[in-house]
């Protein structure tokens, strides 16, 4: 994995209950529940930082981080890419503003009219 590229979410998501989870614009309260380093990997996912950024932010959050730390972050990145819920890119990203943060941040209208302007799916398939 090149860990110059930067990743970003394509999905809607929450924090609510200090849980991260898949969120349905249409019906905010279903949600899927993201294991905890899925969660934190989509949360940082905002298109304006690599991969590297992750692993070294990740690094400090240990007084002594794991010594498999890059490559658990990898896995998670492949199977969340996998899964087309994050992405890659050489350059960054300016995610639109239903992507931009967690669901309970912004107007649920507003949200909804910006998503069909740009033709992005109102029925986010959400992981059961």
């Amino acid at each position: 994995m090149d860990n110059n590229q930067y990743f970003y979410r394509t999905v809607v998501f929450t924090r609510a209950n200090n849980q991260v989870a898949l969120a349905d614009i249409n019906n905010p309260k279903s949600v899927s529940p993201l294991e905890d380093w899925m969660g934190i990997v989509v949360s940082l996912a905002d298109g304006k930082h690599t991969v590297q950024e992750l692993i070294d932010y990740m690094s400090n959050q240990y007084e002594s981080a794991p010594e498999n730390l890059k490559e658990t972050l990898h896995s998670v990145l492949e199977r969340l890419i996998e899964g087309g819920i994050v992405l890659l890119s050489k350059e960054k990203i300016e995610l639109p503003y239903y992507l931009a943060s967690p669901i309970e941040n912004y107007d649920i209208e507003k949200a909804k009219q910006e998503m069909q302007k740009d033709g992005y799916p109102m029925t986010q398939a959400v992981m059961h």
